[in-house]
């Protein structure tokens, strides 16, 4: 067994124009005196990191290493979420996803799809240039408008839809494997892959791709009403990577898992910081231990309530409470009589 990773923190939701949250090099320095000691990198800002850059250049990507390594910090992966989600958007969605683009390839859905294409690509050599071997992302959805049985769904949309989802991404996961970096997608809702059912459907149409893996973040699950502890039992042969955020799902007489259309703060389902939700993290921490998880655990601060700076002093305590140190003896060990095939021979009656 293997004693994970961690703590680290996603940056995304912490980068801002105001010192020490403005470049790279000081938002290291304040994750690493908060006890982390990894980062995980969002691919979409220039400012703190350029993948392109990274993807062509290795002394860049070097530079980018040592930035995050004169803080006493390592890069836990790259992150690409709402690249990912312009691979696959459906038209009724054009208008809310084109902020996720450029300016010059917004408003059309064809140069914006081959954008977030390419990003993905030179996030896959990136990846390789900084020594990675995970990524995270969103698949992006043609069907998320009709997660609900209601009109009933024309025979074979749901298969035309993933077809079409396949084919775009088969050639990312294709660059992702010639780089030997594994693709993760976030199981999350509103994309096509939302839970086990819909990410089982995925890989029956790239062909079981190997580098199709995951980016387990439970926090969804509880919103979902599915059992995430369970969810581990299926699928720890494909996560590679792990968020640690919690969430909590307190459904009333008026509102349940679809929310109401209000606001988080007054969602039956919400995100919460680390300890302030309902989510067993003794239990998913203890199955990471059993099944051999490899990698990190990273904090990705959502939470309807409590100040960010808060969420992630405690996020750090809290993750670095939650690792178990693996053993390397068994506990009845002292009690081992030792092999003796005769002995055995004797106690078996044969």
């Amino acid at each position: 067994m293997t004693t994970l990773k961690g703590p680290g923190i996603f940056l995304a939701q912490f980068m801002g124009s105001e010192a020490p949250f403005n470049d790279l090099k000081s938002i290291c320095q304040w994750a690493k005196s908060l006890g982390y000691i990894g980062v995980q990198i969002p691919t979409w800002d220039p400012h703190y990191f350029d993948v392109q850059k990274a993807a062509e250049s290795k002394t860049y990507a070097d530079e980018i290493k040592g930035i995050v390594n004169a803080a006493g910090l390592e890069i836990t992966e790259l992150a690409s979420h709402p690249i990912g989600q312009l691979v696959a958007v459906n038209p009724a969605f054009d208008v809310l996803f084109d902020g996720f683009a450029p300016e010059a390839v917004r408003n059309n859905p064809k140069a914006r799809t081959e954008w977030a294409v390419m990003h993905l690509k030179n996030a896959a050599k990136a990846s390789q240039n900084l020594g990675l071997n995970a990524h995270a992302t969103f698949s992006g959805s043609f069907l998320w408008h009709t997660v609900y049985p209601w009109p009933q769904r024309p025979a074979g949309l749901v298969e035309q839809g993933f077809t079409e989802l396949a084919k775009r991404w088969t050639p990312i996961l294709d660059t992702f494997d010639a780089n030997g970096v594994d693709l993760c997608y976030e199981i999350h809702p509103g994309e096509d892959l939302h839970d086990g059912e819909t990410y089982e459907m995925f890989l029956d149409y790239v062909n079981q791709h190997k580098r199709a893996c995951l980016l387990y973040d439970p926090s969804h699950f509880v919103l979902q009403s599915l059992d995430y502890l369970t969810y581990i039992d299926y699928y720890h042969e494909r996560i590679r990577m792990f968020h640690v955020k919690d969430a909590e799902f307190n459904p009333t007489g008026k509102q349940g898992v679809y929310g109401g259309y209000q606001s988080w703060v007054k969602r039956a389902g919400r995100f919460r910081s680390l300890g302030d939700g309902q989510v067993d993290f003794k239990g998913i921490f203890s199955k990471m231990a059993a099944y051999d998880y490899k990698g990190w655990a990273v904090l990705e601060w959502e939470c309807a309530l409590k100040h960010p700076e808060d969420g992630a002093r405690e996020g750090a305590i809290f993750i670095k409470d939650h690792i178990i140190r693996v053993t390397e003896k068994a506990f009845d060990d002292f009690a081992a009589s030792g092999a003796d095939e005769a002995a055995n021979r004797k106690i078996l009656g044969i």
